[in-house]
């Protein structure tokens, strides 16, 4: 692993969005950012103590590399999409097998939760979440892996297949000590992050009091195909945007191209409302509040010849507070209206369920996780985020109800310039899978260290 370059982070990820370029210019001597107040970090850990003091976490994750990239290569050549993911489900349910682990599968969704009882006595019961989801995109893979995907038109291009094995890892290694852990650990594998509200079907199945009682933390990495191999990055607060998707229709009144004032064309009054909006974002929303609105689908007519009845488009809508979204929501809906009556048309604008929340880290436990990254991977391979991504993630309805944190790992493959290497949710994107027993040590590291906290 080469150490990160504090001058440039590039970071391109999925979640509900195609991935985002984010370069950060830290100035030497440039202070990191601050931390939001009254938000207390857990109680430290000196390096090396606790119950588990000495154990050797990277290099029994190193030996589980070949393990680990078996079942990822495994998973990347069936990738499957959503909430129903039979083939991913018991190729985790087999990779657990034969440890110390309460397993159960989901109801309406193909999740897995595995609960690991610690053995080491303690004052009251605790216990940690750790979270990696399974689910791949519906694109047709173009890289030429020779492990590359075998169904058609779907991929593992969001690294998902790592966040799976990574996490199997961490439940691998914290077995192998349970009679030194001082708590419970839950081992969330979630399907349906990419749009689905997974993480949301899998609360509601009650993951989050799968080990009895409510986590004290919860933690989740995610890799990056556009950051420098093996770098960490997180920030503290929000670190990802907020998801929406705005669907509008107007209705105008169709006829013959060559008459068109004997109809009403809703084409270029559709074509109104989205200069519309990007006036409306830059002109009405503070840029220290930002809000992104991009119109990715536009659909009207069938012919050059034939004006339509109607016109149809499609945005997707990022925010980081929920007073802006909420004014939003309530402005856009005005705007549209407006136009649509100034013409003599109705316009149908409505935003869909898949609402995703900001992910917030919880401050002190983004510094949890920064010193835990360099107490076993070294300072060199951490750097914090001065500003959040644009990109969101459904992991936030998980901080929303237990404090933890999401970081960063980059995972692009050697002799590629992670400055124009194909981003998370490209066809092209390649993840190099060497990061895996790194990224599976220091999720159980943050469990091993966060349950005596």
């Amino acid at each position: 692993m080469r150490p990160i370059d504090r001058r440039t982070v590039l970071t391109g990820i999925g979640g509900a969005a195609v991935g985002a370029a984010l370069t950060v210019a830290l100035r030497p001597g440039q202070p990191e950012p601050a931390a939001p107040a009254k938000v207390a970090p857990p109680a430290p850990v000196a390096p090396g103590a606790g119950p588990m003091s000495g154990l050797p976490l990277a290099k029994d994750a190193a030996a589980l590399q070949p393990d680990l990239v078996r079942l990822r290569r495994a998973l990347h050549r069936q990738p499957e999409v959503g909430l129903s993911l039979p083939r991913s489900q018991e190729a985790v349910v087999k990779a657990l097998d034969g440890l110390p682990l309460e397993v159960r599968t989901g109801n309406a969704v193909s999740s897995v939760v595995g609960v690991l009882r610690g053995g080491a006595p303690a004052p009251a019961r605790r216990s940690v979440l750790l979270r990696g989801d399974m689910d791949a995109l519906p694109l047709a893979e173009k890289n030429g892996l020779d492990y590359r995907s075998q169904t058609a038109d779907t991929m593992h291009a969001c690294g998902h297949d790592l966040h799976t094995s990574m996490l199997v890892g961490a439940a691998r290694l914290l077995s192998a000590h349970r009679e030194k852990l001082a708590g419970d650990v839950v081992f969330m594998f979630q399907p349906g992050e990419e749009g689905f509200d997974g993480a949301g079907k899998m609360i509601a199945e009650g993951v989050l009091d799968a080990a009895g009682q409510r986590p004290v933390a919860a933690y989740a990495l995610h890799v990056g195909s556009t950051m420098p191999l093996g770098s960490f990055v997180t920030r503290r607060g929000p670190m990802l945007s907020a998801s929406d998707t705005l669907k509008v229709t107007v209705h105008g009144k169709g006829g013959h191209g060559a008459v068109p004032y004997q109809a009403n064309d809703p084409i270029p009054v559709a074509s109104e409302m989205v200069t519309a909006l990007q006036a409306m974002v830059t002109r009405q929303f503070s840029v220290f509040d930002p809000v992104i609105c991009t119109v990715g689908l536009f659909q009207a007519g069938t012919k050059s010849n034939v004006i339509p009845d109607q016109a149809h488009f499609e945005a997707t809508v990022r925010t980081y507070s929920t007073a802006a979204r909420d004014r939003f929501i309530e402005q856009v809906t005005r705007l549209l209206r407006g136009i649509a009556d100034s013409r003599g048309m109705t316009v149908d604008a409505v935003f869909s369920e898949d609402h995703y929340d900001v992910t917030v880290n919880n401050a002190g436990e983004a510094e949890f996780l920064a010193d835990t990254v360099a107490q076993l991977h070294g300072a060199e391979r951490f750097a914090w985020l001065p500003d959040p991504l644009t990109p969101s993630e459904d992991f936030s309805k998980v901080l929303a109800q237990v404090p933890g944190a999401m970081a960063m790992l980059g995972a692009c493959p050697p002799g590629r310039d992670p400055a124009t290497a194909p981003a998370n949710h490209s066809p092209l994107a390649e993840f190099d899978d060497a990061v895996m027993a790194d990224g599976a040590a220091v999720l159980a590291e943050l469990a091993l260290r966060r349950l005596v906290s």
